[in-house]
């Protein structure tokens, strides 16, 4: 498996090996000492699975009290994913990084406790899987406006304004955020 850092060095990209032949392919799409290798301990609890269709942006959830680490892989169709670095005292706090993960491109993406996260369907629907290090808690959860201005993500928006949940769209910004309710 090949694992690769991002500009945010604890957010990794995880593109497993493929093998293929006329009758389909077969990969591993997680193995714990590929993860210890890359210098994090993990203990997954709840697996989850969603299916959106084009132009559905989901996110930027977070939870403050249960965070959660999030193995992100999709199994059918194309997302824009994103991972942003909400933890406080973080050198990159308030940075994003996206990536392309594919059913064609088999790439995961790993979001670590502390990181906002939410995805943006480019193709016809998508399916995704991922894996969590917590349980979902409802109380905890919390949502960042998608199109913050100061974290300034680069939707790759097919038409002008994503589809988006009630939450999302009442989410809020950076410096609205509930990670500053303690300060």
């Amino acid at each position: 498996m090949k694992i690769t850092k991002t500009s945010i060095p604890e957010v990794l990209v995880f593109e497993p090996t493929v093998h293929g032949d006329s009758r389909g392919y077969f990969m591993e799409t997680f193995r714990l000492a590929d993860f210890a290798e890359a210098g994090d301990a993990l203990n997954f609890v709840q697996d989850n699975q969603s299916k959106s269709s084009q132009g559905t942006l989901r996110g930027l959830h977070y939870q403050l009290n249960f965070p959660q680490g999030k193995l992100v892989r999709v199994l059918s169709g194309e997302v824009f994913d994103v991972a942003v670095d909400i933890r406080e005292n973080s050198p990159t706090f308030g940075q994003w990084v996206g990536e392309l993960l594919s059913a064609a491109n088999h790439k995961q993406l790993w979001v670590p406790p502390g990181f906002a996260h939410g995805f943006y369907v480019t193709s016809e629907f998508a399916e995704l899987s991922y894996k969590c290090t917590q349980y979902y808690h409802p109380e905890d959860d919390h949502s960042l406006l998608w199109n913050d201005p100061v974290i300034a993500i680069q939707w790759p928006l097919i038409s002008g304004s994503p589809l988006l949940s009630d939450k999302d769209q009442n989410a809020k910004t950076l410096q609205q955020a509930a990670i500053f309710e303690n300060l």
